[in-house]
């Protein structure tokens, strides 16, 4: 099979071109082929995929007949594992799908394995004790970013044409940019989510998918959006077929929100971009980062702790209290972190991200689109040392107080965000943002771009999207 995109394949396989079992037999081969050099994939149960293929497909479906692998993180298949790239967890099953999982079934998909993941999702790496590090198919000495690493591996690997994943400060579009896929985010309250869990980081995570070509990405959305009655956010559902804005008002910017280096392909990638969109008849114009980038990430570190903490208390409730044995140092801080962080202070963080998403909006009512690197560098290096504090100093974050908390905590995360301070953002906002696959570097690997919009304006991102990927600008894996 030549790498092609999941609607190519279903429609092969709708008109009866090719079987969904033959389909999954080249896939098969392909994991046996190229998962262990990629570590990609770190569970699959062959008989039940098999089983899978081989049953009544409802070729109305729009992704029906293909196998997609699930991310290890918040993507619950009743009686699969569910370990969160933990050692803690790494024999925790599943009580019950989600609904996310339900939905991509209702779209025509067959769960098929399950992809690797950092220890729950805290890094823009994926190297987890429990499974090992994942590696970047453009060249296996990088990473592939994470916290949807493993995803990632697999369709830039041309494992899989499609693979779920999901993005709570930047975990679909940071691999996106480092592998060379399309990597939407979006709107908050777009996807369906429970019935475990139904505000995730108090919505700054959200699930969708990793792609490679703008109408895969499309086709999903339209089937994956949900209205749901019990969700603590949600936004209306598109219209695929409403008119949709073709001269835009883009603003741009480059230079990093928290003041660290943005490499010089980061930023010749996105001005190459700004100078094609504008020839495209765009209004192109260079704008200010529009917040206060520092304040916003330590209240994104905040929030992480706090959620952290709330989900080690009730898991500990069925398999036992989280110790520094059995989790990792990162973890380890943020439960630290987590149990000393006042209501007050909490509260504060949210209010933040409020009135961040009220001074996004209000520049959205002047500009259309917002461009800017998806990611300062490429991919780092696999064993790259992204935490710089001493293991000790970590575990030793329980004897902390609150404000040392806070400043370890930040430093800690300190050389990964250096790598990724354009992400977070549309988390904490709520907005959609996509990363596009339109950059290499002077070393050959991946770079990709971010477009933002205000909520509910995926459309417009996709048709952007669609201007790059028609006119040949997109760099994809062979």
């Amino acid at each position: 099979m030549t790498m092609q995109d999941a609607t190519f394949w279903h429609q092969q396989m709708k008109a009866k071109k090719l079987s969904p079992l033959e389909f999954l037999e080249e896939t098969i081969q392909k994991i046996k082929e190229r998962n262990p050099e990629i570590n990609g994939l770190v569970d699959f149960d062959e008989a039940a995929a098999v089983k899978a293929a081989q049953a009544p497909q409802d070729w109305s479906k729009p992704f029906a007949g293909l196998p997609i692998p699930l991310k290890i993180l918040g993507q619950d298949k009743k009686g699969w594992s569910n370990t969160m790239g933990s050692r803690w967890l790494s024999h925790s099953r599943a009580s019950e799908t989600d609904y996310f999982v339900r939905q991509l079934q209702q779209s025509g998909f067959y769960p098929a394995g399950q992809s690797n993941t950092p220890e729950f999702g805290l890094q823009n790496t994926t190297a987890p004790l429990l499974y090992g590090a994942a590696k970047n198919p453009w060249n296996t000495t990088f990473s592939p970013g994470g916290s949807s690493g493993g995803a990632a591996a697999l369709v830039a690997a041309g494992i899989f044409p499609i693979a779920a994943a999901s993005d709570g400060g930047g975990s679909i579009r940071i691999p996106a940019s480092f592998t060379g896929l399309i990597g939407l985010k979006p709107t908050r309250g777009r996807m369906p989510v429970g019935p475990g869990t139904w505000r995730s980081w108090q919505g700054a995570a959200i699930a969708f998918a990793m792609t490679t070509s703008v109408r895969d990405t499309s086709r999903l959305l339209e089937a994956m959006q949900v209205v749901q009655a019990p969700a603590a956010y949600q936004t209306p559902l598109l219209d695929f077929n409403a008119p949709v804005k073709k001269q835009l008002k883009i603003g741009f910017y480059t230079t990093s929100p928290v003041q660290t280096v943005v490499s010089e392909d980061a930023i010749r990638v996105t001005r190459e971009a700004a100078t094609f969109l504008e020839k495209q008849g765009h209004q192109v114009e260079e704008i200010s980062y529009p917040v206060d980038g520092d304040a916003l990430i330590r209240s994104y570190y905040l929030m992480n702790g706090a959620e952290m903490r709330g989900m080690f208390e009730a898991i500990g409730q069925t398999m036992g209290p989280v110790t520094k044995e059995n989790i990792e140092p990162m973890s380890w801080v943020l439960n630290a972190y987590g149990k000393q962080i006042p209501a007050t202070d909490y509260l504060k963080a949210l209010a933040l991200w409020d009135q961040s998403s009220a001074v996004m909006e209000t520049l959205f009512t002047e500009y259309d689109v917002i461009l800017s690197p998806t990611t300062a560098q490429h991919a780092p290096k696999i064993g790259e040392d992204l935490v710089k504090i001493p293991k000790e100093t970590l575990l030793a974050a329980d004897d902390m107080r609150l404000p040392e908390l806070d400043e370890l905590v930040y430093q800690m995360f300190a050389p990964s965000l250096a790598y990724s301070p354009y992400t977070q953002l549309a988390n904490l906002t709520g907005e959609p943002a996509i990363s596009l696959p339109t950059g290499l570097t002077d070393i050959g690997l991946p770079i990709g771009i971010q477009l933002q919009a205000g909520k509910g304006q995926e459309r417009t991102l996709l048709m952007l999207a669609e201007t790059f990927e028609s006119a040949g600008q997109f760099h994809l894996a062979n």
